[in-house]
Formats: structure tokens, C-alpha cells, sequence
């Protein structure tokens, strides 16, 4: 099945969701485009996750950006897994293990 969500990563923290757009619409048609942030300071913390609207768009994306770089740093572009579909890994996260 093919997916429309792409995984950003490796983003320099002066990226912004307005110069992503100009990047990945050269692709297709964005949906969303949001930056993940430090809720507390408001910095970058490297990767972004866009919504294309359509499924082909995001796989040529994926295939051009490969080793593309973005102010100065070489990005990872992926399909975006579903956290939904994920299975937990069964740790507390209370040190153990």
C-alpha cells in the first residue's frame, strides 16, 4: 500500500514549514507540513512530517530527495510510519531491563 506521509529528518533547525513547502511542492500538491518543535523553547528538533496529497507525489519525492541537502545538511526522506501500527516494545521505561 502506498503511503502519502513522508519523515523529514536531519533538518537543520532554521527550517521553517514555509520553506519545506517550496521544496516538496515541486513534487505535488502539500497537505500539512509541521516541523516538530521543543514544546518548551520552540526549537526544531530535526525532523518534519509532510502530508502529500497524493501517494505517487510522496514516492517521487522520496526517490529525488535522497542525499539532497537543506542548509548545509544532508536530510532523510521516508515514508512516515503509522504509530498506530507500531507494537510497544513491552518496556516501563523505568530503567529495567
Amino acid at each position: 500500500m502506498a503511503n502519502n506521509k513522508l519523515y523529514i529528518g536531519n533538518l537543520s533547525n532554521d527550517v521553517t514549514e514555509e520553506y519545506l513547502k517550496t521544496v516538496f511542492e515541486e513534487f505535488g500538491s502539500c497537505i500539512s507540513i509541521k516541523v516538530i518543535r521543543n514544546r518548551f523553547n520552540g526549537i526544531s528538533k530535526g525532523f518534519a512530517f509532510i502530508e502529500m496529497a497524493e501517494a505517487k507525489a510522496a514516492q517521487d519525492a522520496i526517490m529525488k530527495c535522497k542525499g539532497t541537502t537543506i542548509y548545509g545538511q544532508r536530510i532523510t526522506v521516508s515514508e512516515a510510519r503509522d504509530q498506530r501500527s507500531q507494537k510497544s516494545s513491552g518496556r516501563s521505561g523505568r530503567g529495567r531491563f
